[in-house]
């Protein structure tokens, strides 16, 4: 088969915590959470216990694949729980093990599984997130959910218990199959149909396609680390050493992505906004001048734009009345459950409608789904309903 790998920072984050394995017949990438260099060590000891593997060979399939996260879970977990400074820290982990005929796919957390075949992409692993979860459930639409502010909380990682739940399920390959890892930094930024058309344009070479969804991930914003791993299974061509490529993907595509690449950066939002006519009258068709309406008076003037002041200025009023009355119940990028006072939204830019009032020292990632549908729930109430809704999760919990 052939492999291809790229893992880059981003444009605003400082370091990398993203680990992956490209390893044939093993591949995995991991997402790592956390404060102070606490998310490069989760993901580095989870992809650490994946290379390091030394298991029954005869066991495979889904089971071999739970098996080697729930060892990823158990010395990331260990770590955590002795080292203070690595507290709260965790990882997403989704893995694929290629066996004949089958690829095995073992999933924790928001990173991704993609299937390419046949020029459509397929998603292949679902999102354990707060927003994909609101969106399952209807209180999200997918176009809120790729807005939403905390998208990036994901209800389930390695690390956070002793034992995790992992998703597993096997996909029968056929040749020319191309499957894609990626960590959330690639998704979050570019949609499903920039990534197969970025794709397609370097089908015959992984590395460049691979280099090719870094790029458009960092000029949609960058905003996360970004890591990309590609396998292939290997076509009829395999005793010669070829694989089986598409026909209309050309191998030199790769040769040409730089030069599009520099093409794309020098346009501008202008240049896809179509000219708008102007409709001339003609002169038979105009309104006489005898007939026109002679202007009116500024007085009139002056009192209507009066009155529209004042409904401005009622309507900001009844705003921020709501926005100090209000409170949900969320929850921070780092997973802790928190209180928020004003509304989950957010408008241009990174402006919120909300501020944090309490930060639980409880994770998303402990409850169960039906705990968080209702604690997650969105609803506006007031401040003692929120922080009393969060507390008895507290001490559940705790006991």
């Amino acid at each position: 088969m052939r492999t291809a790998e790229v893992s880059d920072p981003g444009r605003q984050r400082r370091r990398r915590e993203d680990a992956y394995v490209c390893e044939p017949p093993l591949f995995a990438v991991a997402d790592g959470m956390g404060g102070a260099q606490a998310g490069e060590l989760a993901s580095s000891l989870a992809a650490a216990a994946l290379r390091d593997d030394s298991g029954d060979a005869a066991e495979g399939g889904e089971r071999r694949v739970d098996e080697l996260i729930q060892e990823a879970n158990r010395r990331v977990y260990q770590r955590q729980s002795r080292d203070a400074a690595a507290s709260g820290m965790g990882t997403t982990m989704t893995v694929a093990l290629v066996e004949d005929g089958t690829v095995a796919i073992g999933h924790v957390g928001d990173s991704r599984a993609y299937l390419i075949r046949g020029r459509r992409l397929e998603q292949l692993t679902e999102d354990h997130s707060l927003v994909a979860e609101l969106v399952r459930s209807g209180k999200l639409s997918p176009e809120e959910a790729e807005a939403h502010p905390q998208r990036s909380v994901i209800t389930r990682a390695l690390g956070t218990d002793p034992d995790v739940d992992v998703d597993t399920f096997s996909i029968e390959t056929k040749p020319g199959d191309l499957f894609l890892l990626c960590s959330d930094g690639l998704t979050s930024m570019i949609g499903d149909e920039t990534i197969l058309s970025e794709v397609e344009r370097n089908r015959g070479d992984l590395k460049a396609a691979a280099k090719a969804l870094v790029r458009a991930a960092n000029r949609g914003g960058g905003e996360d680390n970004i890591t990309v791993v590609f396998f292939e299974i290997a076509g009829a061509g395999e005793d010669t050493g070829q694989t089986l490529t598409l026909p209309e993907f050309r191998a030199d595509a790769g040769a040409e992505d730089g030069a599009n690449d520099a093409e794309e950066d020098t346009l501008d939002e202008l240049d896809h906004v179509p000219a708008v006519g102007t409709m001339v009258v003609p002169v038979a068709e105009r309104e006489p001048e005898a007939k026109r309406e002679e202007p009116r008076g500024p007085g009139r003037r002056v009192l209507f734009a009066a009155i529209a002041l004042v409904l401005i200025a009622l309507a900001c009023g009844f705003v921020v009345w709501g926005l100090w009355r209000s409170h949900f119940v969320g929850a921070e990028p780092d997973g802790h459950v928190a209180v928020y006072q004003g509304v989950p939204w957010d408008v241009v830019g990174n402006v919120h409608l909300y501020r944090t009032v309490y930060v639980s020292p409880l994770l998303a990632a402990q409850l169960s789904r039906s705990e968080r549908r209702k604690l997650f729930d969105h609803s506006l109430r007031s401040k003692n309903s929120a922080l009393g809704a969060v507390r008895r999760y507290e001490e559940e919990i705790g006991k």
